[in-house]
């Protein structure tokens, strides 16, 4: 599948020029952020921990077994990028012992950097947000043209696609899912089952965002939305009186879209009926997650970008610096400025 196809039109025009992302580790960094305040006692131990080329799961591992402990006894809040210098929280449940000597878990690839002990364990999802330093090289963009769309997305926002790596290698993640879908079956792994199932969700919710992009309606309020705040799980239906909210244009409400579940989207009007169609093309795949008790959710179809800055280290070099909530891909940001190139590339095979 192309990228098109999994992630749909961008908002804000083609793209400036083109640069390419993660020619090195410290390209993209990203740093947990994390609003809890740790106890210093407790039968779990927290770690901070910097990683470079490394996954999350086999951080998990190499941490399990410098603990002589089973790998189920290591919590994390979420994935972070392999190509990447991350630096993300981890648990290790300890009842009734003491600190392990770590040192055969760290090299070149991970550093802890503090440990200290808490009462409960870390929990999947529990991290406010993401903070990212991105650095795209062998940049070929006019400036000027690359600020205003900065201001512009500074000031009004981005789709929230979920980015093509959730879908794997040329969306190999959902044509795994559609194997399992067409014969109403689920992967007995439990890892595999939750790539699968997230891979579905998310191919559904960037398929009516991609629709609500098409109609420029992404970044608005129609009656029959869920509204939600960016922060918030939680949504309300939109009225007349709902889609004049000042909120809306401050950037701190948000229309959403689904994560298909059991039932029917509660979504009504021209947005319910947008969903129910793009449930319909894919009911193949939208009844398997209604029969894998998926409960339905909502994810907000606009995503502010918190903090953003930017400026040019070199000339051929843009460096930006914002914040993202959970859950939120910084690919999807770079999509809309600038073409990525294969690392390596220096001709521009795209037209613009």
């Amino acid at each position: 599948m192309t990228e098109m196809q999994l992630l749909g039109p961008r908002a804000h025009g083609n793209p400036c020029g083109h640069a390419m992302l993660k020619a090195s580790a410290e390209d993209f960094q990203v740093d947990e952020v994390l609003d809890i305040e740790l106890s210093g006692v407790g039968e779990h131990l927290w770690l901070w921990v910097e990683k470079r080329g490394l996954n999350t799961e086999d951080a998990a591992r190499r941490l399990a077994r410098a603990a002589g402990v089973p790998v189920r006894m290591i919590s994390y809040a979420g994935l972070k990028d392999k190509q990447a210098l991350t630096r993300q929280w981890f648990s290790l449940h300890l009842p009734g012992k003491q600190d392990p000597d770590l040192t055969a878990a760290q090299d070149d690839t991970l550093a802890i950097l503090r440990q200290v002990r808490h009462t409960r364990k870390l929990q999947r999802g529990a991290h406010a947000a993401n903070g990212f330093t991105l650095r795209l090289t062998g940049l070929q963009a006019d400036k000027a043209t690359l600020d205003q769309r900065l201001h512009i997305i500074r000031e009004q926002g981005i789709p929230n696609y979920y980015g093509a790596q959730r879908f794997g290698f040329e969306g190999g993640n959902v044509a795994h899912a559609r194997h399992f879908a067409e014969r109403g079956e689920l992967p007995e792994k439990r890892n595999v089952r939750s790539r699968v199932l997230s891979a579905a969700r998310s191919f559904v919710f960037n398929q009516v965002l991609a629709e609500r992009v098409a109609a420029g309606t992404w970044n608005q309020a129609l009656p029959g939305d869920l509204l939600a705040f960016t922060d918030s799980r939680s949504f309300f239906a939109a009225g007349e009186a709902e889609c004049e909210d000042p909120r809306l244009d401050a950037l701190d409400l948000h229309p959403t879209g689904p994560l298909w579940g059991e039932g029917a989207s509660p979504a009504q009007g021209a947005t319910g009926d947008l969903e129910q169609r793009v449930a319909t093309a894919e009911a193949q795949l939208t009844h398997w997650l209604a029969q894998a008790d998926m409960a339905h959710e909502r994810r907000i179809l606009r995503l502010p970008i918190s903090g953003l800055t930017w400026h040019y280290p070199e000339p051929d070099i843009l460096q930006l610096e914002f914040v993202l909530p959970a859950g939120c891909f910084a690919t999807a940001l770079v999509r809309e400025i600038v073409e990525l190139l294969p690392v390596g590339q220096t001709d521009n095979p795209c037209v613009f």
